[in-house]
């Protein structure tokens, strides 16, 4: 198991260890002089095409170019360094995905998809954090389609009293879920200047890959691809641009915002 040594808002220390699965636990923090990593998770990929569009678009496929032009853009910035789950067509499976991040040492977690609905009339783009309850019906029938498991491992605190022990491990998640909806606001906000956005378009539910508990981690909902309008503009790699710029200011405007965070340029 892995020590990690956390410093709260409140000025309280911790350390603790985290259990097997969970065991190399992002800082709350770069270490001093590295930029923050990013982690860039294209949802699906290899046998789970994802959500099949209009005209036979697999959502992988989308997934992968739009997170690759973002982490073209983020790594030109210079302010970050920057990694995806996959760089390719493979299956990975969804606590993979956010084991990955934890071993990297990710400061913040992206997952990009586009994904169907029945009503084909929807469209638009929305980001969603972790909710034991899903804010909306949509919100849960996306989750439970994307989820191919559900477990959820907390902190396990070496030499801490069990009481200790959990108030800290509450403190953990209570840190991560702000961050996490710090960073669905910013989100929203940038990609509300460009792009057409669902209403109500800062939403939760139990996805999966968002349940690290120690690294803030959001979900954007591109476009639908059972929409035709959102799946022919997902299609355009300059539409995907624009996607991802938005993306990128709003991942600007969340580390900006956190103190101790070098931003180069």
């Amino acid at each position: 198991m892995i020590t990690r040594r956390l410093l709260f808002g409140s000025g309280v220390a911790a350390s603790f260890a985290w259990p097997p699965g969970w065991a190399t636990a992002a800082p709350a923090l770069p270490a001093r002089g590295l930029q923050p990593l990013v982690m860039l998770d294209p949802g699906h990929g290899g046998k789970d095409p994802g959500a099949i569009g209009i005209t036979g678009t697999y959502e992988k496929h989308i997934a992968l170019a739009a997170a690759q032009e973002l982490q073209r853009q983020l790594t030109a910035s210079g302010r970050y360094r920057v990694e995806l789950t996959r760089t390719r067509d493979v299956f990975i499976p969804l606590p993979e995905r956010v084991a990955i991040a934890q071993r990297r040492g990710a400061a913040l977690f992206v997952s990009m998809h586009a994904d169907a609905l029945t009503d084909h009339a929807v469209r638009g783009a929305s980001v969603y954090t972790l909710g034991a309850r899903a804010s909306d019906a949509q919100s849960a029938a996306l989750a439970q389609r994307e989820n191919a498991s559900d477990r959820f491992a907390g902190a396990g605190f070496q030499n801490t009293p069990p009481e200790v022990a959990r108030i800290l491990a509450s403190l953990v998640r209570q840190e991560t879920r702000l961050g996490a909806v710090r960073m669905a606001h910013s989100v929203v906000g940038s990609l509300g200047k460009d792009i057409g956005l669902l209403q109500n378009p800062q939403r939760q539910a139990a996805f999966m890959v968002l349940k690290a508990p120690d690294i803030p981690s959001v979900l954007v909902e591109m476009g639908f691809m059972s929409n035709r309008q959102d799946e022919a503009a997902l299609r355009q790699a300059d539409y995907r641009a624009r996607v991802a710029l938005a993306m990128k200011r709003a991942v600007d405007t969340y580390f900006a915002a956190l103190p101790g965070t070098r931003m180069a340029g």
